[in-house]
Parts: structure tokens; C-alpha cells; sequence
């Protein structure tokens, strides 16, 4: 006769370890530290300060994240600087719930001795204005071979007025994947207010990422007063108007230019000024183009007018119909794809990192020891306007800082 099998006696630890996992379940939430031990700054701005950090778990799991730190030193009272953090931790919250692959990725908000951070992803590549910057493409010309450089000249980077710019194709492609990220914004009511080449991340991947919601806000609940970047605010903005969706349009319209021509239009220029070439910047859009851009200026100028316009009204629509739209972003490229003078632009846009980043590596290395991770250029810095004080703009100088 066959004996019942029984079942083997669960060790001592291991059951106290299930009795633990079972309490868990039972009591329907959980707490934990993780250390973030900081690697690197990734830049200081106005606001506060970006660290490159990890989120370390159980045995051997780490990985890479972003701390934005908030200064209260931007603040007169401790009271102001707790409405601000207050109000961001509601639009970051917001945002943390928004699934879209050309936004970044917010993982929480804390608060730690009265001091407030956000933590973000880490995002494995460089921003655009690294990209668009003429020494970043000298050190790739010395690196690639003279087939390999004229390639590149054809059709992705090439020399501008100032600094490189960018083939209209990629420029194009590049602005598509920004409006996806900033409609995703836009659906949940939230402006970005702060949309500038170094709040574009392009990965290593070949994608594009919109960072830094630090400006952001939902139009529920505005803040009193408002950042922005002047030399890529629109000009209702610079006016002392609230920002809208529209606003961001207009934002990602000069940087498209700035893209295509590889000049600073607005670089230098005090506030008054600013905001005039703003309004009058339509006219002038023919002369800014480059020659060799000629085939596609019809198309690229009904683009950039419907972006740039001084007139909200005029402006596209929303993000997604200057994307999807009649004469958006998406019709653009398609007429490339039917004039077979289309490339993979994210095949591209990865190998042109790939060489970029190896030179630059090389180029670090050679002038500082250690910190080999990222360049990273100077940036026109946000300034947060009130409807009140506009006349405190005058003396306000726009743009980079070259000394």
C-alpha cells in the first residue's frame, strides 16, 4: 500500500522570509531606501542644479538617473518656494503619468530637509545644441574620411552662419519627433514653456526626448508668473500675455530655423528689440534660408510661417496638426519619400553620434583627465516674466554667453 507523500519541511529562515513576504501582501504598502550616490553634475541653471546619479536596489541592480535639484535660492521667502515646489510636484505628477516615447520620463518627486528633487531618466545621448555646435562638427570632419565627411555634408550636418545646421530632412525629422512629445504635453493641458535646443535630447538611439518640465505648468492652475527662455519665448509671451500651446509652437518654429541655417537670430538682441524682430520675422524668413535649400523652400517656408506667425491665431492649430497636419512636419517628409531624397534619419542620426561621441571622448581626454562624460556648452537661461514688470526687461541681453 502506498504511503501519502508529505510534503518537505520548509527551512526555519525560509519560512520566516514567506511569513514577511505574505505580511507584505497583507498589508497593502511598502517602504524603502535606496542609496543615489551622486557620479556628475550635468549642468546649473537657473533653477537649480541637474546630478547624474544611481538607483541602487537589492544585490547588484543600479542604474542611471537624473536628480534636478530646486535652489530656494530664486525665492524671497520660504513660503514662495513651497508654492512653487507645491505646484511643480502637481505638473510633474502630471507628467509622470504621460506615456509617450519623445518625453521624458519622470519617476517621483521628494523633499528632504526642506529642499526639493525631482528624479527623471537618465537620458543616453546629447542635446541639440551640442549637436548644432560648429566644434562639435570640426572634431568629427578630423576623425571620418573625406567620403565619409562629404556624406555627412549631403545629408545630415553641415557649416551655418554661426554654428553647423542641420540638412532639411533631419531638421524636419527631428522637429516631428519634438511636436509628439509636446501634443502629449499639450492633451493633458500642460505648456512646456521652456522649449530650446538644450531641452532636446537626441539618444544615441537616433530618438528624441523633450526634458526639463522645471517651466511647465497646467493651464488650470498657471503660476504667477512665468520662465522662459527670452531668445525662444513667443512674442505674446515676451508681452506679459500667459503662454499657451500655441506659445510652444512658436518656440519650436525658431528653433527649426535656428536648425535650418545654422544662425541665432535673436542671440544679442535687448528686450525691445527682441520682441520686434519676433514680429517681423515672417518677412524675413526667404533671406534666412540657405541656398541649397532652394528645392524645398516652398514647403519648408509654409512649415516654418505656420510655426513663427506673430498672430497665435495664425499659428498651426495645435502639435499634432503641425505634425500631421496640411503643410506640417509628417507632409514635409513624405514629399522627401516621394522625391527619393529621404534617408533613415534615425540609422543616421545614430551612426553621426556614434562618430561624434568617440571624438569627443577622444578630444576630452586629451585636454582634462577624469571627467570624460559629457560637454557641456553655456545656455541662454531661463527668465521668469510677470505681467507686472515688463519694463524690468529693457536691460535684459538675450542669448549666449561667449566670454
Amino acid at each position: 500500500m502506498n504511503q501519502p507523500s508529505q510534503q518537505p519541511k520548509i527551512p526555519v529562515d525560509l519560512q520566516q522570509r514567506l511569513d514577511v513576504f505574505e505580511r507584505f501582501l497583507k498589508r497593502g504598502n511598502i517602504g524603502w531606501t535606496t542609496q543615489r550616490p551622486f557620479l556628475k553634475s550635468l549642468g546649473t541653471g537657473g533653477q537649480g542644479t541637474v546630478i547624474l546619479t544611481e538607483r541602487r536596489g537589492a544585490g547588484m541592480f543600479s542604474m542611471p538617473v537624473a536628480l534636478k535639484f530646486f535652489s530656494p535660492g530664486q525665492f524671497r521667502t520660504t513660503t514662495a518656494y513651497e508654492e512653487e515646489m507645491l505646484r511643480l510636484t502637481e505638473v510633474a505628477s502630471m507628467v509622470a503619468r504621460i506615456q509617450d516615447d519623445h518625453l521624458v520620463d519622470v519617476h517621483t518627486f521628494i523633499e528632504n530637509e526642506g529642499v526639493y528633487y525631482m528624479e527623471m531618466e537618465w537620458i543616453d545621448g546629447f542635446d541639440l545644441l551640442t549637436l548644432l555646435r560648429r566644434d562639435t562638427l570640426e572634431i568629427v570632419h578630423e576623425a571620418v574620411t573625406q567620403g565619409r565627411w562629404e556624406e555627412l555634408n549631403e545629408t545630415i550636418v553641415t557649416q551655418g552662419e554661426v554654428d553647423c545646421r542641420l540638412k532639411p530632412g533631419m531638421a524636419v525629422a527631428i522637429l516631428r519627433e519634438c511636436l509628439s512629445g509636446v501634443s502629449a504635453l499639450h492633451r493633458s493641458d500642460i505648456v512646456h514653456c521652456d522649449l530650446k535646443p538644450s531641452n532636446v535630447m537626441v539618444k544615441r538611439t537616433g530618438q528624441v526626448k523633450l526634458i526639463d518640465v522645471g517651466a511647465a505648468f497646467w493651464q488650470e492652475k498657471p503660476p504667477p508668473g512665468q520662465a522662459c527662455t527670452l531668445e525662444y519665448a513667443a512674442p505674446e509671451v515676451l508681452e506679459g500675455k500667459r503662454a499657451t500651446p500655441a506659445s510652444d509652437l512658436a518656440s519650436l518654429g525658431y528653433m527649426l530655423l535656428e536648425m535650418l541655417s545654422g544662425s541665432r537670430p535673436f542671440t544679442g538682441l535687448k528686450y525691445a528689440d527682441l520682441l520686434e524682430a519676433k514680429k517681423e520675422i515672417i518677412h524675413k524668413l526667404p533671406a534666412m534660408l540657405p541656398l541649397d535649400t532652394f528645392a524645398h523652400s516652398a514647403p519648408l517656408m509654409l512649415l516654418l510661417r505656420r510655426l513663427v506667425h506673430p498672430d497665435p491665431a495664425e499659428r498651426f492649430q495645435s502639435a499634432e496638426d503641425a505634425e500631421l497636419g496640411q503643410h506640417g512636419a509628417a507632409e514635409f517628409l513624405n514629399e522627401l519619400v516621394r522625391s527619393e531624397r529621404s534617408q533613415e534619419y534615425a540609422s543616421e542620426i545614430r551612426q553621426w553620434i556614434s562618430e561624434m561621441e568617440s571624438e569627443l571622448h577622444k578630444a576630452q581626454q586629451r585636454s582634462c583627465s577624469g571627467d570624460t562624460t559629457r560637454i557641456s556648452p553655456p545656455d541662454p537661461t531661463a527668465t521668469r516674466i510677470f505681467p507686472d514688470s515688463l519694463s524690468d526687461l529693457e536691460n535684459v541681453t538675450s542669448g549666449f554667453d561667449v566670454n
